[in-house]
């Protein structure tokens, strides 16, 4: 069984375009992704004290979900599990809703240090997917 995982590319305008690429690399079963996870928009432009809102929609019904912000040099740090359930130490300004197959999490008053890649993991089937993150 495998976690399949969408991703989201969040630039703000202070990023003068430039591209750095790291991957991520998890266990893979070899098994096939049952599950599709597509999150949109697929970037978005943000300034700080925006409210920003990424969508995730899985293929079928799912029923938990986890939220992650991934940044070069550091393991992904884990902000939102259960779909609504913020990790201990994550700003109130994170919030995950949904249910079924539509998801989302929303960033109030958006922070400079909010700006990164995000992923949706849905939690039905284990373990996790090879993930790429663009920023």
């Amino acid at each position: 069984m495998l976690v399949s995982t969408s991703l989201f590319l969040l630039k703000h305008f202070f990023d003068g375009g430039n591209c750095i690429k790291f991957i991520l690399n998890f266990p893979n079963s070899g098994a096939r992704c049952d599950i599709q996870m597509t999150q949109s928009p697929s970037s978005l432009s943000a300034s700080v004290g925006d409210t920003v809102t990424i969508t995730c929609r899985a293929s079928q019904e799912i029923y938990s979900l986890s939220w992650y912000q991934p940044k070069p040099g550091n393991p992904p740090k884990l902000l939102i599990y259960g779909i609504n359930i913020l990790e201990d130490g994550v700003p109130q300004r994170f919030s995950g809703s949904g249910s079924g197959t539509q998801f989302s999490l929303k960033i109030s008053s958006l922070q400079a240090e909010d700006i990164a890649a995000y992923y949706c993991q849905q939690g039905r089937y284990y373990p996790p997917a090879v993930i790429q993150v663009m920023t």
